[in-house]
């Protein structure tokens, strides 16, 4: 009864507007640095790009929105998301509603639709932010990712939000929940380019290049914090 109470439309879009609130209310009581520090400028320069970040990170996103990007979001159609993707919308994200696993569940999930409406984002001017986790395995990259930006011809760019004030859920992911009056840093890595013949030897080498590039980034912006990763432990599990 509960669970259907809270994937009623209304209801969804009543909690993603206060969660949109408390998540812009952390942003200003958060000091950021940003590394490189022009990432703005940097975002401004190079156009659209597809940003890869580790699942879990979907609360941690919004800290480095700034008004004027256009970002748009892959979000999971499972109801309980809908919240999420409310709160995307009211903060100035573009949610994308489907599927970002393999070929196969992607189908049956809205994954093809997806990916269409991902092209045609990149097509148009706007980022796109997924999280390139095989479903329900922390910290292995999909196919899917690699393949959009073979046919986009955009760059990859691997990112991570982290905070010094955070509450790391002992999920599978490892979720973490940033909390106000703190400091952070949201760092991007080096970009991972796809070319548009690239064969399946090439597709394999640029994923599992992504993960290796995810997981640096993870494990420097957390050190410049002074603290280990809290996915690892997540990433450890994986196999």
């Amino acid at each position: 009864m509960l669970k259907r109470f809270l994937r009623h439309g209304a209801v969804q879009a009543g909690v993603g507007w206060l969660l949109s609130l408390y998540l812009r209310f952390v942003r200003a009581t958060n000091r950021l640095e940003f590394d490189p520090p022009d990432f703005y400028a940097k975002l401004d320069r190079d156009g659209a790009g597809i940003f890869a970040l580790w699942h879990g990170q979907n609360f941690m996103l919004p800290l480095a929105h700034r008004r004027g990007l256009r970002f748009a979001v892959l979000i999971s159609r499972h109801g309980d998301a809908g919240v999420i993707a409310a709160a995307s919308v009211a903060i100035g994200l573009e949610p994308i509603r489907a599927s970002g696993g393999g070929r196969k569940q992607g189908d049956k999930k809205g994954g093809a639709a997806g990916l269409r409406a991902m092209l045609t984002a990149l097509k148009e001017g706007a980022s796109v932010v997924l999280t390139p986790d095989v479903p329900k395995v922390a910290r292995i990259a999909g196919p899917g990712i690699i393949a959009l930006a073979k046919l986009s011809g955009r760059p990859i760019y691997p990112i991570v939000v982290a905070t010094s004030r955070r509450i790391d859920l002992k999920n599978w992911d490892r979720t973490p929940i940033c909390l106000p009056f703190g400091h952070g840093i949201v760092m991007l890595g080096d970009a991972i380019h796809v070319a548009r013949d690239a064969d399946e030897t090439a597709l394999e080498a640029a994923r599992l290049l992504l993960q290796a590039r995810l997981d640096e980034v993870h494990r420097r912006a957390y050190a410049y914090l002074g603290v280990a990763d809290p996915g690892a432990a997540a990433r450890s599990k994986r196999a």
